[in-house]
């Protein structure tokens, strides 16, 4: 049932998508489904903040599905994201591999890997290249391709390919938005598609996301729970994903 709620509630964000809003008639027309299952998937959608109900109507919340940019990202939740990103470092040791995607909690957790020393890194995020490049003997590999104005990343096939040659101890992921009906998501197909190679290239798995992620609802989601090993957060979620998180055997993690 939550994967038939899920999959709803994508083909409704494409549909808002591409008018703004809609009469819930005509929802139930085109996904051809009735009209107590849209007011449902409405409200559920409504309550993450992804949409605003109107009387008879839906309309899609302004910029409900463009994140800010990756410097406003980078100064909202600073603090909760520094302690995440310590906790991270703490983990990883002298000479480790890992990678390390485009987010801005994955960025925190490059400088806070500063004073590590021989790590051996895979990023296409101009961010972590300028953090970790050119010191205390680290080997630094950027995925080529062009790179995105909004936010210094490389993506597409070249930069895939690229990652697909290497295989380290630790992935370091970013997610814009998690529950427990769908789990992990990102608001960028890109992003996701790069996520997926990645995790696919790495022993171990590790979401670093704030709680302000926690029962909210993006575009895309990235895989299938059970293929995450690790959340490292600041605060304990909410009870239903925390029973999904532990059902996937994800480790909880919350940063000090």
């Amino acid at each position: 049932m939550a994967n038939h709620s899920t999959q709803r509630q994508m083909e409704i964000l494409e549909e808002l998508r591409l008018s703004g809003s809609i009469r819930i008639q005509d929802l139930a027309r085109r996904l051809d489904v009735s009209e107590e299952t849209i007011r449902r998937n409405v409200r559920q959608m409504a309550a993450s903040g992804v949409v605003r109900k109107v009387h008879g109507g839906v309309h899609l919340q302004e910029d409900a599905l463009q994140e800010p940019s990756f410097q406003q990202r980078m100064g909202e939740q600073r603090e909760a994201k520094q302690r995440i990103a310590r906790h991270i470092a703490n983990m990883i040791g002298n000479g480790d591999s890992l990678m390390l995607d485009i987010g801005s909690t994955t960025a925190y957790v490059a400088q806070a890997l500063k004073r590590h020393s021989d790590l051996f890194v895979v990023t296409n995020s101009l961010s972590v290249a300028n953090t970790l490049a050119t010191r205390n003997n680290n080997r630094v590999f950027m995925a080529g391709g062009e790179l995105r104005g909004h936010d210094g990343g490389s993506f597409g096939i070249e930069a895939m390919n690229f990652v697909r040659q290497f295989s380290v101890r630790y992935a370091i992921l970013s997610a814009a938005a998690i529950n427990a009906p769908t789990g992990f998501m990102l608001m960028d197909l890109q992003e996701a598609e790069f996520t997926r190679v990645i995790m696919q290239r790495a022993q171990m798995r590790i979401v670093a996301a704030d709680a302000t992620k926690f029962g909210k609802t993006a575009p895309v989601r990235i895989t299938d729970p059970s293929r995450m090993d690790m959340l490292v957060t600041d605060r304990d979620p909410p009870s239903d994903l925390a029973a999904s998180l532990r059902e996937n055997e994800i480790d909880i993690q919350i940063a000090d």
